[in-house]
């Protein structure tokens, strides 16, 4: 096994001349509709197109709204967000926060204000929320496990601990909902996925697969629910669970996809989360390489290969599948590429801003927010004409969520 060795936290090279480019207009956003006026007058709105924006430094929450592309609101006291990530209730009124610090958050986007709000860990690094919405769950590192909490009253109902030998517990990853009261998850430090059934959250039942590859570091669940996934970072390639199957047994595909070659240091792990599913292939996160690779979702193999400009992070596919938008570990913070899925190759090179975190299209994709931390901002672009149409003033901002993934399987 080749050794990786990479750099924890969020290091951040200086990087300069990445503002948006002073030729380009801002456009505007639409004027309000009649009902729409009416509505605001009467405090009346929907929640469809609104959103989040995690501002790590500060510990608080921008509220947004992405049809008029507008920060609308902030909520404070939310700890420690600096790995945070967000789930939301089905009626998609309720953003749960999970931080760093183990806190979990329930804010109600219509009233701006926490509703709750509990610390039930001591490291925490994301979440999930069941297919019904009635169960919210928290992956932790320490205590390494998972907790269930009621998505109502946040009341603790189930709690399960990781320990996969005695006195030892690992580090929980890649935790996603699954169709029923299910989740599934990884421990990075015991080389294992679990399953947990929480239909009577009082007597969970969790199955475990044991020797699925080294130190799984993420994982995904694909959009029909069929196909859990996870990265392994001690090895080249991922190792995958078919949970239709009567009887599921993990499956290693891309096995050694940088055989022969000199791994490279990896500056940030990858995330999974938010894959890109384009028509039948896969657009994966090398990692340690400069590339995407390509992967039939029919067969599970490689089928091509994708240069970019430098380690992706996030590789995420327009809701259409027409584009995969790509970020990048430093030193290429500052790069966002869009590859044509037709092409298979790089179309667009763009520079949006210092630090580029994250990124998260529209529900039908006519635009992608673009988290830029170190410019305090988040830039707007078009994606038919990739050009930049809005910028909103955020502080620090990194993770970007709108209530559209309430609708989705993994998110």
């Amino acid at each position: 096994m080749r050794r990786r060795h990479w750099m924890l936290g969020s290091l951040a090279l200086p990087l300069g001349g990445c503002a948006l480019n002073s030729q380009l207009s801002p456009q505007p956003s639409p004027a309000p509709s009649a009902a729409a006026a009416d509505d605001a007058a009467t405090g009346l709105r929907g929640s469809g197109d609104l959103g989040v924006v995690i501002e790590r430094a500060s510990g608080s929450l921008g509220i947004v709204d992405t049809s008029a592309r507008a920060v609308i609101g902030r909520v404070t006291g939310l700890g420690d967000l600096s790995h945070a990530s967000v789930v939301f209730s089905r009626d998609q009124r309720f953003a749960y926060v999970f931080g760093r610090d183990g806190g979990l958050t329930r804010v109600d986007l219509l009233t701006r204000r926490i509703t709750g709000r509990i610390m039930q860990a001591g490291n925490s690094i994301g979440g999930a929320i069941s297919a019904d919405g009635t169960l919210v769950a928290a992956q932790n590192y320490t205590p390494g496990g998972v907790k269930v909490f009621d998505a109502d009253t946040l009341a603790l109902r189930c709690d399960l601990p990781a320990e996969f030998a005695p006195g030892r517990r690992s580090r929980v990853v890649g935790l996603v909902d699954l169709p029923g009261r299910r989740f599934a998850y990884s421990l990075f430090d015991a080389d294992a996925i679990w399953l947990a059934d929480c239909s009577d959250p009082a007597n969970p039942r969790v199955t475990k697969h044991a020797g699925i590859g080294r130190q799984p570091y993420d994982a995904l669940v694909t959009p029909d629910g069929r196909h859990y996934i996870a990265g392994l970072f001690g090895e080249d390639g991922l190792a995958m669970l078919d949970l239709w199957a009567p009887q599921p047994q993990v499956r290693r595909i891309l096995a050694g996809y940088g055989r022969g070659e000199q791994p490279l240091p990896v500056f940030k792990m990858p995330h999974l989360r938010g894959w890109a599913v384009a028509g039948r292939h896969a657009y994966l996160p090398a990692i340690g390489r400069h590339e995407v690779l390509v992967v039939d979702t029919t067969t599970w193999q490689e089928v091509a290969r994708i240069p970019v400009a430098g380690q992706p992070v996030f590789v995420m596919a327009r809701p259409d599948g027409r584009q995969v938008w790509v970020n990048f570990a430093v030193p290429d913070y500052h790069r966002v590429q869009v590859i044509d899925t037709l092409e298979r190759r790089v179309v667009r090179s763009l520079e949006p801003g210092r630090a580029v975190l994250h990124m998260e299209f529209t529900p039908r994709g006519e635009a992608v927010w673009i988290s830029c931390r170190d410019d305090h901002r988040v830039a707007v672009y078009d994606t038919q004409r990739l050009e930049p149409v809005a910028q909103l003033a955020l502080q620090a901002p990194s993770g970007i969520f709108f209530t559209a993934r309430a609708a989705r399987v993994g998110f």
